[in-house]
């Protein structure tokens, strides 16, 4: 028989705009003090010395609202929204992409009502230091602990503060969103700070940030470059090597469209797509198809041990291009970069020469342990989240199968550590979304279209948890009422047999996925998923040290 999903009707909730029970129950809540007061309040924060650079009165998104900026020490800039009028006592803090170094307030998720009626306080930072790359770490070690985990930790502490000075009382519920560095960001606040949120989206996180960030994005590059200079892979190959995919991979959810829903459940060989008897059409050169099996095997050592757990899936070919597959033969490759900044100047406490380059870097196990220093800082890792669940904390973890930046098999394998750690209980604490199709942080070839958001509040102020979230190819699919219901993990979701696949009603809880037990331990990196790692850092006098957290 099968099993139908326990449906949340996202699509009313942040579409259509009809309110949910949980979005309609707590009433506004008005200022109690005029906006320019704040820019004299000092919250007095012990953990969090701050300055108020400004408060002023403007309009955001055609909405009233006193924009508060300052910093707190030693550069930890901020922004808390505060809207003048129709506040619900909710507060949504938003995380940041790639290495942060930029201050923006942005709502990651589908436009949604409560966030265009301007009912939310919200808030960002910059989390420590400005702009792109890391030369910022060799500047200060503070500046490294800020962006590591305090920076965020520090504003959700001025931000409840103001809330608290301007209307006269806490927020009743508190929530965190971001993707990329913001999904870790949000994870590393579940490990470290559970009282900070109720509510945390983290959307396709780059929670293992040091391996993420060496070894995955390291071999991808040196996979497509591997003399340093002339790539075996081009953009314009992604389509072939795309189309044998689909062919060997697309019908596991019971409908051949273009998208791959399951893709541990399907072999898919490179060699297939070799050019043979001299034919140059259609097909990669030997050299193509070695680069493509290195990078769908993920990184490995002289002697074959994996060094990541996994490498991106079949189906996200086309995401590749740019990423770690130049668009030409000239062009730059973010990997080679992102890999290429982070070894040289945040990875190791002493960074490493200006003359280092990428293709230095040494696939070995001794390569991995050189890292584990800098593991308590920068990774959150930790499956332990009792302290999170202790006090009804929530996480939603959404990945879509097709991101060429972190493979989804991270965000399985965390689950997987999580569940081993808490068992049942792992279901009143986290859930996971696995999205056929997106890239990273969305876009695609797929569905694009996910609200995070909604079914968070649902969940953490009704007690509703979310088996299944509904997905859509665009916004205005989503409007329409058209998209595919995606089953939580470990289970998959499957087309009722000639049922419209555009309709969310015509897809019904599938087997679960087929992926190896316990991936968060059958790899080089098995430690990092051991609770009890983090480090806590900063001064003892003159002194910067950092000892294990308590």
């Amino acid at each position: 028989m099968q099993t139908r999903f326990r449906m949340l009707v996202l699509l009313s909730l942040c579409v259509a705009g009809r309110a949910s029970g949980a979005q309609s129950a707590l009433p506004p809540v008005a200022p109690k003090v005029a906006c320019a007061s704040l820019r004299g309040f000092d919250p007095k924060l012990a953990e969090a010395p701050t300055q108020i650079g400004d408060a002023r009165e403007t309009q955001v998104e055609g909405k009233p609202t006193c924009v508060v900026r300052g910093y707190v020490s030693p550069q930890v800039q901020f922004e808390v929204r505060l809207p003048m009028q129709g506040w619900t006592q909710r507060y949504l803090q938003t995380g940041c992409g790639g290495l942060c170094g930029t201050l923006s307030v942005r709502v990651q998720q589908r436009p949604c009502p409560i966030v265009q009626r301007g009912e939310l306080v919200t808030a960002s930072t910059d989390m420590g230091h400005q702009g792109p790359g890391g030369t910022w770490a060799a500047l200060d070690p503070r500046l490294r602990v800020d962006f590591a985990y305090r920076g965020v930790h520090v504003t959700a502490l001025v931000a409840k503060a103001l809330i608290e000075q301007f209307y006269g009382q806490p927020p009743r519920w508190s929530y965190f969103s971001g993707c990329s560095d913001g999904g870790r960001e949000g994870m590393m606040e579940a490990q470290r700070y559970p009282d900070d949120f109720d509510g945390i989206a983290a959307g396709t996180p780059a929670f293992n940030f040091l391996v993420q960030n060496s070894f995955y994005h390291a071999w991808n590059a040196r996979s497509v470059v591997p003399d340093s200079m002339t790539p075996v892979l081009l953009a314009r190959d992604l389509a072939i090597l795309h189309a044998a995919a689909l062919a060997a991979c697309d019908s596991t959810d019971g409908l051949i469209d273009g998208l791959v829903a399951n893709p541990t459940g399907c072999h898919f060989d490179p060699t297939t797509v070799a050019c043979r008897d001299g034919a140059p059409d259609n097909c990669l050169t030997p050299a193509a198809v070695a680069a493509a099996t290195a990078i769908y095997s993920g990184a490995r050592s002289s002697t074959g041990q994996r060094l990541v757990i996994g490498g991106p899936q079949p189906g996200s070919e086309l995401s590749w291009a740019g990423v770690f597959v130049p668009q030409t033969a000239e062009s730059p490759i973010f990997s080679a970069t992102i890999a290429s900044d982070v070894l040289r100047s945040i990875a190791y406490w002493r960074p490493l020469p200006a003359s280092w380059t990428l293709w230095q870097f040494r696939f070995e196990p001794s390569t991995l342990a050189g890292l584990m220093p800098m593991h308590g800082l920068y990774d959150a890792t930790d499956p332990n989240l009792s302290a999170f669940a202790r006090r009804r904390g929530k996480l939603l973890i959404w990945h879509g199968w097709s991101d060429p930046h972190i493979s989804p098999l991270n965000s399985i394998a965390y689950a997987q550590a999580v569940t081993d750690r808490l068992g049942p209980a792992t279901r009143d604490v986290l859930r996971l979304f696995l999205i056929p199709g997106m890239y990273h942080c969305g876009g695609g070839d797929g569905l694009t279209s996910v609200d995070a958001l909604t079914p968070l509040m649902t969940w953490v102020e009704e007690g509703s948890a979310p088996d299944s979230l509904i997905a859509s190819r665009s916004d205005a699919d989503a409007a329409a009422n058209r998209g595919r219901t995606i089953a939580a993990w470990p289970s998959t979701s499957v087309l009722t047999k000639g049922a419209d696949p555009d309709l969310p009603a015509s897809w019904h809880e599938g087997p679960p996925l087929v992926v190896p037990a316990k991936l968060y331990a059958t790899w080089a990196g098995a430690r990092l998923f051991v609770p009890g790692y983090e480090k806590e850092c900063g001064f003892d006098g003159a002194t910067f040290s950092c000892r294990s957290k308590r």
